[in-house]
């Protein structure tokens, strides 16, 4: 068999075939905002980033009853409007449709009002001066089931940590490093090199961390810590 036929043979039988790579999943989200020229503008603006804005609301009792009909994937929360607040919006969510997480995107970065979202069930927190990335980049955390804050909140939140008069007194040493490594959005595998630990206790820390601060989440519990201060 000559040269031919034997890469002929090869190609027919014996030829590894590559698999196709799967694109991602484009993400369903519904935005909730009253001011209609920022949620049209961001609507075409993550439409360009391969995200399907399913719908739009004005107000808070509409964002609940369209996400109760398209059952998104995010539901981006302004967290001023009327009718009902952000705030209130992202509880009720949390309560009725927890498949649907949802994304805070304001104005403010008032300790205060980060906290109140934060504990009331977001997922993520983001500025509406920043990039259409980090809304994006909010988007898909919280489709995973991760966090994440805008880094000028992250920022805040961690020297706030770091304070060590305004921290929990329950919380060991090696519980606030590491909660100060959440608050900075890092991975169990990140914190774990960093503090050169294993993942199996990066895991039993951040657990005993969820546990003792009553949070369901990593951003809760860095937010529950900044507002249950040392008097």
């Amino acid at each position: 068999m000559g040269l031919g036929g034997i890469n002929g043979a090869l190609a027919r039988n014996g030829a590894p075939r590559q698999r196709p790579v799967p694109s991602p999943r484009i993400l369903r989200v519904v935005i909730a905002d009253d001011h209609p020229f920022y949620r049209q503008g961001l609507a075409r603006l993550l439409s360009q980033s391969g995200v399907e804005v399913v719908g739009q609301a004005s107000n808070g009792p509409a964002a609940i009853e369209l996400v109760e009909q398209t059952a998104p994937d995010v539901a981006v929360v302004d967290l001023n409007m009327p009718g009902m607040s952000g705030v209130e919006v992202t509880r009720r969510l949390n309560e009725r449709m927890p498949a649907s997480r949802v994304l805070v995107v304001s104005v403010s970065a008032q300790e205060d009002d980060v906290t109140e979202a934060i504990l009331a069930g977001a997922s993520g927190y983001v500025l509406k001066d920043g990039p259409v990335e980090e809304v994006v980049a909010g988007i898909r955390a919280a489709a995973a089931g991760e966090s994440l804050l805008s880094p000028r909140i992250a920022g805040t939140l961690l020297d706030r940590i770091r304070d060590g008069e305004q921290v929990q007194p329950e919380l060991s040493k090696r519980e606030l490093q590491v909660l100060g490594l959440v608050a900075q959005g890092r991975g169990e595998s990140e914190i774990g090199d960093t503090l050169h630990i294993g993942a199996g206790a990066v895991t039993k820390h951040i657990s005993s961390l969820l546990m003792k601060l009553q949070v369901e989440n990593r951003v809760q519990a860095a937010m529950r810590t900044v507002q249950h201060r040392v008097e």
